[in-house]
């Protein structure tokens, strides 16, 4: 039996952890086939703190890869981590040209930390050449700031606003991940379907081993997409995946601990509330 088919566009994680790494493995555990076009290579050299490195591959590179995943038919595609303003605008007109529904940006800045995108520019060329081929969109917190225009969000409230003006922009649904962001009892993200807004809650997992959570959760999105499901269902679902994983997140070296892709099917997954929000006043 034919697999639904997934491709992410994404930066390579050396360690393994995040990025198309992270995604090729939520691709399986979702019993898709996945593929992945390399747009840029993250290094970690752990002689210096695990100080990130990033090494952008050649346009031609990336438009040859993307070439022979396309071709094959492809029924959900995700954005990760693209690294310049050229690299942007290439992702963006090959999806176009593709002509797929199911689109996934995750809108990565930054490799780790939130105070400077990778690269001047490129939240105006994801604005304009990305989101508005969203099915969904998942930023972050400092993310959600960016593309909206605001400063980053602090109080659900605000996330609310962030999420309705990246909707304007072209984005048909967007999941605001609250992150360590938001002083909240619960572990939350924000889903805004164009209409209501939504808190998906899970309890809080004391743990710092969740390098890749965010890749993972659009990663698990972009899977659901592609098996059928509606975009509440598989926001839903990720959510599910990724609680999962990082309630199972191991200890990979001193520095960093990823996400266990494989937790759900092997040990089921914490509780998730999907809550209606009352609309915010204007």
């Amino acid at each position: 039996m034919a697999l639904p088919k997934t491709l992410t566009i994404a930066g390579s994680d050396a360690s393994g952890g995040a990025g198309l790494e992270a995604d090729l493995k939520a691709f399986q555990e979702h019993n898709t086939y996945g593929m992945a076009a390399v747009s840029v290579i993250a290094t970690m050299d752990p002689d210096n703190n695990w100080a990130h490195g990033v090494y952008t591959l050649p346009i031609d590179v990336l438009e040859a890869q993307l070439k022979t995943a396309f071709s094959t038919g492809v029924d959900a595609v995700k954005t990760g981590m693209l690294s310049t303003e050229e690299v942007i605008v290439t992702a963006g007109k090959e999806i176009a040209a593709a002509g797929v529904t199911n689109v996934v940006i995750d809108p990565v800045m930054v490799c780790k930390g939130e105070d400077e995108v990778l690269n001047p520019g490129n939240v105006t060329a994801m604005v304009q050449y990305l989101l508005p081929h969203a099915l969904v969109t998942t930023p972050n917190l400092f993310e959600a700031g960016q593309l909206a225009g605001i400063k980053t969000p602090k109080t659900i409230e605000e996330m609310q606003l962030a999420a309705e003006k990246i909707t304007q922009l072209g984005a048909k649904n967007v999941v605001i991940k609250g992150g360590r962001g938001i002083a909240h009892d619960q572990a939350f993200d924000l889903f805004y379907d164009g209409d209501k807004h939504y808190l998906l809650e899970t309890a809080k997992i004391g743990t710092t081993y969740n390098h890749g959570a965010g890749c993972t959760f659009a990663a698990s999105v972009t899977a659901n997409l592609a098996l059928g499901l509606s975009v509440k269902e598989a926001v839903f679902e990720a959510k599910e995946f990724v609680a999962a994983g990082i309630e199972h997140g191991w200890k990979l070296n001193q520095f960093v601990g990823p996400v266990h892709h494989g937790a759900k099917p092997r040990f089921g997954a914490p509780a998730v509330t999907l809550t209606e929000l009352q609309p915010i006043a204007h």
